[in-house]
């Protein structure tokens, strides 16, 4: 019996609308040569453009509108003419947080065909999970200001951390740790300066070690994790950080492994009460928006995500495979990747490598 998954597509601003078209290409090819599962593809036209018209990134009752949705694929949101903080709290992050799509898992690698910064690393030594805490922490939208304009004006910040919020990614993060080959985790920490929320991070990390005994696992002080990602990549697998924190490491991820062009991440409602959310790391990138030269990796990867998310991991794999071929051609790399490939050449590739 045919499956059938409603995906909700929000292609948003700047090079987004490029990557989901290309991404919805090859999503539609995989489809077919899988034969045993259909996609019905709904687009959403919110993002920037909507803003100028109507003041809201989103309709308001937008994310009522997700919920009855199977998954989320999502381009990317930013421009130049309009806040960041307005384009990001008013879209990706209404949906992340209302959604309670609280584990944000960035899968990094150096896949076939593309050379690492780094000197002597290839994919043996650099295979990453991040897992970011997606819903609390530095981003929990809580502060405020007073006296806007005056000399004495006053911004606060207020992360939060909860007891409920750290177990879960905890919980998270040792499960997937446990699922792959290597059983280790590093636990990303800033407790020596941040005294109380980091101290019952690190309190509760210990805690939930303990439930799984088979999980070898350690703590990493956030700054001492960019050097030790750098000059010995081989001692990691999994890693768990906070929002802020694995937002910065996640990118510097992706670029050791290559570009940031294609890196993807999943934000994730483990218990499926509501629909996840796929997309590439990358930005809304207006420098090179209608260029035709954006990668599209990071969104075919996060379809790879997608499609095991939602049980198809046959059709997952194969999309895998399908980049890694991809990649290993050396007339499929883009801009990012030193080469002269456009979007649609790479997606050519992908497509042609399915069939």
């Amino acid at each position: 019996m045919m499956k059938k998954y409603k995906i909700a597509a929000i292609p948003a601003d700047g090079v987004g609308v490029e990557v989901i078209d290309a991404g919805l290409e090859v999503l539609h090819a995989i489809e077919k040569r899988d034969g045993r599962f259909e996609c019905e593809v709904e687009k959403f036209n919110w993002g920037s453009q909507l803003y100028r018209q109507t003041g809201e990134m989103m309709p308001t009752d937008g994310v009522q509108q997700l919920r009855s949705f199977d998954a989320i694929l999502f381009g990317a949101v930013g421009a130049p003419d309009i806040a960041d903080h307005i384009t990001l709290w008013g879209l990706r992050l209404a949906i992340c947080q209302t959604l309670d799509q609280y584990a944000n898992v960035r899968p990094t690698r150096i896949l076939p065909g593309i050379q690492s910064p780094l000197r002597n690393v290839d994919g043996n030594m650099l295979d990453w999970v991040i897992l970011r805490e997606n819903s609390e922490g530095e981003y929990s939208g809580q502060g405020g200001r007073t006296h806007k304009g005056l000399p004495e004006e006053l911004a606060t910040e207020v992360s939060i951390f909860t007891r409920a919020g750290i177990t879960r990614i905890m919980r998270y993060g040792f499960e997937l740790a446990q699922s792959r080959p290597r059983k280790l985790l590093t636990v990303v920490t800033k407790s020596n300066a941040q005294r109380h929320g980091m101290v019952l991070w690190d309190e509760i990390a210990a805690e939930v070690a303990e439930e799984y005994p088979d999980v070898t696992w350690d703590k990493m002080l956030v700054d001492a994790m960019t050097v030790r990602m750098t000059l010995d990549p081989a001692s990691l697998d999994t890693i768990v950080a906070t929002n802020l924190h694995a937002d910065i490491l996640s990118d510097l991820a992706a670029a050791l492994a290559g570009s940031i062009g294609i890196a993807p991440t999943a934000n994730i409602n483990p218990q499926r009460a509501f629909p996840s959310m796929f997309e590439p790391i990358h930005g809304s990138a207006f420098d090179i928006t209608g260029k035709g030269v954006a990668n599209p990796t990071g969104t075919f990867w996060s379809i790879v995500m997608m499609l095991a998310h939602l049980g198809e991991q046959e059709a997952s794999e194969r999309l895998m495979s399908a980049i890694e071929h991809m990649t290993a051609q050396p007339g499929c790399r883009t801009p990012d990747l030193g080469g002269s490939a456009n979007t649609a050449d790479v997606t050519k590739a992908v497509v042609d490598a399915l069939r």
